[in-house]
């Protein structure tokens, strides 16, 4: 009798053992899922977001290199709408700062930092020219200049004034005529003509508007100047 009470503690405490061993490996088994659930969970979260589209300086289509600075330029629209100048995602010439105008529209750039040196806008349908060649004889070497016209940008041009532009790396310039769309970048001191440029020329045949070419729009890195 003690003998079969003692075998039969013996197999309750075997089953006690072996239960125990088998709820503990039913309960790591579903830590385990619950783990591996959240992993993959989380891993699906992270491929299904949303991926926003790189958004370069200007809103150019690309990065540029060290060491250059981003630019964007648009002539203006036929009489109506103005050109735009961004010089390192900062407007320098818009319709919105209210700094442009009927001619050329000249912002001039330290080649070094970047900086804006100062605005200009030059009415060549009903101006003068004396203030475009003032403007651009003061400009400083080492100084980049962005021109996007406007309306007309040529009636009042003389050949002064097309030489200094030339200068700057225009050669566009000298066959710029009457309600041609143009836009240029350039540097004082240059010694090789500047790939920075767009003209087209006012066709009855061709042009967008009624009496005026489309509209120009250009973008690019400029080389920092360097010491």
């Amino acid at each position: 009798m003690v003998r079969a009470c003692g075998i039969l503690k013996l197999a309750v405490f075997i089953f006690a053992f072996l239960f125990a061993i088998f709820l503990v490996s039913q309960l790591l088994e579903i830590n385990m899922d619950i783990k591996w659930g959240s992993i993959m969970s989380r891993s699906m979260l992270v491929n299904e977001a949303p991926t926003k589209p790189l958004r370069h300086k200007c809103g150019l289509s690309k990065a540029c290199p060290d060491r250059h600075f981003a630019f964007k330029i648009t002539s203006g629209a036929a009489s109506v709408v103005g050109p735009r100048i961004c010089l390192e995602d900062k407007r320098i010439m818009s319709g919105v700062k209210n700094n442009i105008g009927r001619g050329l529209n000249i912002a001039l750039v330290n080649g070094k930092t970047g900086d804006d040196i100062k605005t200009g806008t030059f009415d060549m349908w009903a101006g003068d020219v004396a203030p475009l060649i003032k403007f651009l004889k003061e400009i400083e070497d080492g100084t980049i200049i962005m021109i996007a016209s406007f309306d007309d940008p040529a009636s009042k041009l003389n050949d002064e004034a097309r030489k200094l532009i030339a200068d700057l790396g225009s050669t566009a310039v000298n066959n710029l005529a009457f309600r041609d769309n143009w836009i240029f970048v350039g540097g004082k001191g240059i010694r090789t003509k500047s790939p920075f440029e767009q003209h087209i020329k006012n066709n009855a045949e061709t042009n967008k508007f009624e009496g005026w070419p489309e509209v120009l729009e250009m973008e690019g890195c400029i080389p920092q100047k360097q010491d």
